[in-house]
């Protein structure tokens, strides 16, 4: 179970998650709503060119047009575009069909049941779907949990399509075993959960977090 550690603003945060065990790290960059962990293209391109080989480089956008999406993943030189903002079907095909070789995630934010059928919808045009939650002001980074159940019902209605879901939404280094045993993921992502009271990244939460998942796998 792969595990991605987002939020990350600078390469001493980049540094933590590495030594934590990170598979994949999240840069977020061209939000539509304030964000303590955003960062500007170069920032991110930065952290991006600082990273090592095997280590997936995810940008983190609400940006809703698929020029935009792609300019900013040129901007930031990721290898991986999550495209965690509303958008239209054809929107997240034209990113997919312009993605130059970068894997394309879609985000779906479980606040209901018709979250399994925009999962449907989505999954055969993206590389992974990324469930996670979202409240009236934020549509990531709330740091709570959504409906594991939807979320598993989510991973079985699109076993068949083969594509991959990832888990987020309030996980930490205390539930992500739960959370995986319950819903089945590929994968987790975790952003404030793995952070220290400060807002900064903690490395014995950001390894206990890859840890748990480790075990979940197991």
């Amino acid at each position: 179970m792969r595990a991605k550690i987002c939020g990350i603003r600078n390469e001493k945060d980049l540094r933590i998650a590495l030594e934590g065990g990170a598979d994949a790290i999240g840069l977020i960059c061209g939000i539509n709503h304030r964000s303590e962990d955003e960062v500007t293209p170069e920032v991110a391109r930065r952290i991006t060119a600082a990273t090592p080989p095997f280590v997936s480089t995810v940008l983190v956008t609400h940006r809703d047009t698929p020029e935009s999406i792609l300019d900013l993943a040129d901007q930031t030189g990721v290898n991986t575009i999550q495209v965690h903002g509303i958008v239209t079907l054809e929107t997240l095909k034209a990113v997919r069909a312009g993605a130059g070789g970068r894997k394309v995630l879609k985000a779906i934010h479980v606040s209901g049941e018709e979250a399994i059928d925009d999962a449907v919808e989505a999954a055969p045009h993206c590389d992974a779907l990324l469930l996670d939650s979202r409240s009236k002001d934020r549509l990531g980074g709330t740091g709570k949990t959504h409906d594991w159940s939807i979320s598993r019902r989510i991973v079985e209605a699109v076993a068949p399509i083969g594509t991959p879901v990832i888990l987020a939404g309030g996980l930490n280094p205390g539930n992500v075993g739960a959370a995986a045993e319950q819903v089945g993921p590929y994968g987790v992502d975790v952003n404030s959960g793995v952070d220290d009271p400060n807002g900064d990244k903690s490395p014995e939460l950001c390894r206990d977090f890859v840890r748990g998942a480790a075990r979940a796998r197991a």
